[in-house]
């Protein structure tokens, strides 16, 4: 068994790092398996599915460390082993995944997780930044926290099992998601010791999936899931842009209004917009069936990026990627999303491929994926079914990090 030593933090608040773009080659990907609190009864083996289904794809390209609970590792191999028996070169995809034991729940890593970043000065030395997760703003009356009167409900309505047995997000389990960007450090540093890493710890708070960087210096999120007193209270615009500076390299800064409390991440820019490469964004446009606000936050989006230039000079070129028909997604699970977070922008880089989210509109599901083709040409892009994740939530972007 690895030895798990005590984390080195890196306490100098004047030292500078840098943030190498997604597309960079990878180490791994760090993937979450779902805890039965995390989600709804009804949708939760779905759940697993699909998590495992990604780390499958994502293993034909590199190396995945698969994080689980103690008691779920067997449920977990099994999973994987049922996928890969399906696949013809299951044998190099089952070495490319590890389980690792941890205390973890969400299996948003993008949010709980360490972001990884290099030594400004171009040292070997690699760091990961700690956000300190905090439930998305502390939102844990959202039915997604099974303590709510609604998802108590919902649980005596949907669980096969007495509710009661079914766990809930108590404060010690928030506690454990907190604390799991620090403990997935300690046991990377334990099972793969020939590279160690360096946590620090920010003094903005945030989630991974509410912002996005090109890698040359570009910094891109909603104003409504950073700059706002659940994450960063007292701090003011000014001293967040010099955190985020100096722990990511990011010379240039562009906003977007987003809307704080529209959904659980008061909307993480990467389901709304992302960098395909320097110069070069994706934009998620609305179907014709969603909302007028999502409309309104589309608009903005695109007012800010046709007029932006990022940190060297450039305009920005920017495509739309139409979101997939809603109907053909939505669940009648109680208390599930009530607009499934059905963006195709929020797929991942994995070294020499790009995954992508489908949803089962066939047209737009095919046209995102030519679209996408195009614009990536260098790599292999494959498509991953889901249906679950969205009604809770988040896709493909969500449930990864990229560890570098």
């Amino acid at each position: 068994m690895a030895t798990v030593k005590p984390l080195h933090t890196e306490t100098d608040p004047k030292k500078r790092f840098t943030c190498l773009p997604e597309t960079s080659p990878h180490l791994a990907t760090i993937l979450g398996f779902p805890s039965r609190c995390s989600t709804f009864p009804a949708l939760y083996t779905k759940t697993c599915t699909e998590i495992v289904d990604l780390a499958c794809t994502i293993a034909n390209f590199e190396k995945v460390r698969l994080h689980v609970r103690p008691e779920d590792i067997p449920q977990a191999q099994n999973l994987v082993s049922k996928r890969l028996s399906t696949e013809s070169d299951s044998r190099k995809q089952n070495l490319n995944i590890d389980l690792i034991s941890i205390a973890t729940n969400h299996c948003w890593v993008r949010d709980t997780g360490p972001v990884y970043v290099r030594d400004a000065e171009n040292t070997d030395q690699r760091y990961a930044v700690d956000f300190q997760f905090c439930e998305w703003g502390n939102k844990i009356g959202e039915l997604l926290y099974n303590s709510s009167a609604d998802k108590q409900a919902a649980l005596a309505e949907e669980a096969s099992t007495d509710p009661v047995d079914w766990p809930i997000m108590d404060a010690a389990r928030r506690q454990e998601n907190t604390l799991f960007a620090r403990r997935a450090l300690q046991l990377e540093n334990a099972h793969y010791p020939s590279s160690s890493v360096i946590r620090i710890q920010s003094s903005v708070r945030l989630e991974g999936g509410g912002i996005d960087m090109d890698g040359d210096g570009t910094f891109m999120a909603a104003e409504s899931s950073v700059l706002v007193p659940s994450r960063n209270k007292g701090l003011s615009r000014e001293e967040v842009e010099a955190e985020l500076s100096r722990l990511l390299g990011v010379t240039k800064f562009i906003w977007v209004p987003g809307r704080e409390g529209l959904d659980i991440t008061d909307c993480h820019i990467d389901a709304e917009a992302r960098f395909i490469r320097p110069g070069v964004v994706v934009v998620c446009k609305p179907h014709a069936k969603c909302g007028a606000v999502y409309w309104d936050i589309y608009r903005e989006i695109r007012e800010v990026l046709d007029s932006a230039t990022d940190a060297r000079g450039r305009k920005l070129q920017v495509y739309d990627i139409e979101e997939p028909d809603p109907d053909l997604l939505k669940g009648d699970i109680p208390g599930e999303e009530a607009e499934p977070a059905a963006s195709y922008v929020n797929f991942y880089f994995a070294n020499g491929g790009l995954i992508i989210p489908a949803f089962g509109d066939a047209a737009a599901d095919q046209k995102a994926l030519e679209t996408l083709q195009k614009l990536v040409p260098e790599r292999e892009v494959k498509q991953v079914a889901v249906n679950a994740l969205p009604r809770t939530g988040g896709v493909l972007h969500c449930t990864t990090q990229q560890v570098l």
